[in-house]
């Protein structure tokens, strides 16, 4: 199938939402080229792992998603790994890589994101921040038993990689600008979902901030702005990231905290798509831009985008309830909906101080806002699909009530 003379797609990123655009446009019968563009020499690989299973075993292979084989022969791609996109120009529809230009009818964005950094902090070996598979390799080398790392940022990753190195027996201290972690997140649960730091004796220290790493050649200690000292031999930053757009300087695309696009993850130029860490759109499930930087939303936003740059008559707008989990010491963290408005959080199951399994729910007016669950794997997604129907904070209730009931039940 090739719609209106779109015979020349190209995906640029060779990320999870590259792979989805390239699996979606062939499941949709196009018959056209596709070129997948990667800056890096791997080929596309799930990133969740690298702060996780990649750290934890003695594996060094890459956590990929398919083979060589599967991207040329069966889904028929040109890939140019290796080299990064430098140019978009959306007058003649090319892209430049390097000295090449790769001529395009439709295209999709997807280059991601890349971790901020401490100024300062680059100049010392054993100082690293993740988001490459290179940066997962060169904190596993410095990961070992008795080895004391200190952590800035009390995110995901930075929870994530927390967990991985206790793991291995590792001394860990997690410092912390903001009074509370994952504020962003989660809201003000981001404390009693930091219990399980403490209860997995990582140390915590919030509202404090980094003074200076340093070290001669190499890492030694961290000084904090309250003037504490921390031993490290290892230092991991994870204070966010930020959208991949410096490459798209000059192309005509609003950039602002991301690639700007419309409710269809259209960016205004003729054939220009964008999907993943990369894209702030207009959610219309909220009535807001939104710009999410998880897993779920990476993969659907690249199989949407590739549809509808291929058939941008009939593009349809990409509306969710935004979800994404994490893994701690054996804990599995979920959330579904977003927290920023919420009027009010109620923890409907379980106790945070004790560990094990609880769940809270999140109030807007009357609505069912979002849904909080360590180790509720049976229900966040239920909640999710409440969310997304609009039902009422008492419906909510009510489900929970239900289910607590009955979990009782059974345990009686």
């Amino acid at each position: 199938m090739i719609i209106n003379g779109n015979d020349r797609l190209v995906v640029v990123g060779a990320s999870l939402a590259g792979l989805r655009a390239v699996e979606a446009a062939r499941k949709a019968d196009y018959r056209g080229t596709i070129t997948l563009i990667g800056a890096e020499a791997e080929l596309p690989y799930d990133r969740p792992p690298l702060s996780k299973a990649f750290l934890e075993g003695d594996s060094g292979e890459a956590p990929v998603f398919c083979t060589e084989e599967y991207l040329r022969d069966e889904l028929g791609v040109d890939l140019r790994l290796g080299g990064p996109a430098t140019a978009l120009d959306v007058e003649s529809k090319s892209v430049h890589v390097g000295d090449d230009e790769v001529p395009y009818d439709s295209i999709v964005i997807a280059t991601g994101s890349r971790p901020r950094t401490l100024p300062g902090a680059s100049d010392l070996a054993g100082v690293h921040g993740l988001r490459s598979l290179a940066d997962a390799r060169a904190i596993r080398s410095d990961l070992r038993e008795g080895a004391h790392v200190v952590i800035v940022g009390a995110g995901f990753i930075g929870s994530e990689v927390a967990s991985s190195a206790r793991k291995r027996g590792a001394h860990v201290t997690i410092v912390e600008a903001q009074p509370v972690p994952l504020f962003r997140a989660v809201g003000p649960l981001g404390t009693a979902v930091a219990q399980l730091h403490r209860l997995n004796g990582t140390t915590l220290l919030c509202g404090v901030g980094v003074e200076a790493i340093r070290g001669e050649g190499r890492v030694a200690d961290v000084l904090l702005d309250d003037g504490r000292v921390l031993p490290a031999d290892l230092v991991v930053v994870g204070i966010g990231v930020e959208p991949a757009t410096d490459w798209l300087a000059g192309s005509q695309l609003h950039l602002e905290n991301g690639i700007s696009c419309d409710s269809t993850l259209h960016a205004g130029a003729e054939g220009v798509y964008a999907a993943g860490d990369v894209v702030q759109w207009l959610n219309e499930m909220y009535g807001k831009r939104q710009r999410m930087e998880n897993w779920t939303a990476a993969a659907e936003q690249g199989a949407h985008a590739a549809r509808n740059a291929l058939n941008p008559t009939d593009a349809k707008p990409y509306s969710t309830v935004p979800y994404f989990w994490s893994d701690w010491y054996g804990s599995r963290i979920q959330y579904v909906g977003i927290a920023d408005d919420a009027d009010d959080v109620e923890i409907v199951e379980g106790m945070p101080e004790e560990g094990g399994t609880w769940i809270a729910l999140y109030r807007s007016g009357e609505r069912l806002r979002g849904a909080l669950a360590i180790n509720g794997q049976a229900d966040i997604m239920k909640y999710r699909t409440m969310i997304a129907r609009g039902k009422s904070w008492s419906d909510a209730k009510d489900f929970a009530s239900t289910r607590r009931v009955r979990r009782l039940e059974r345990v009686g």
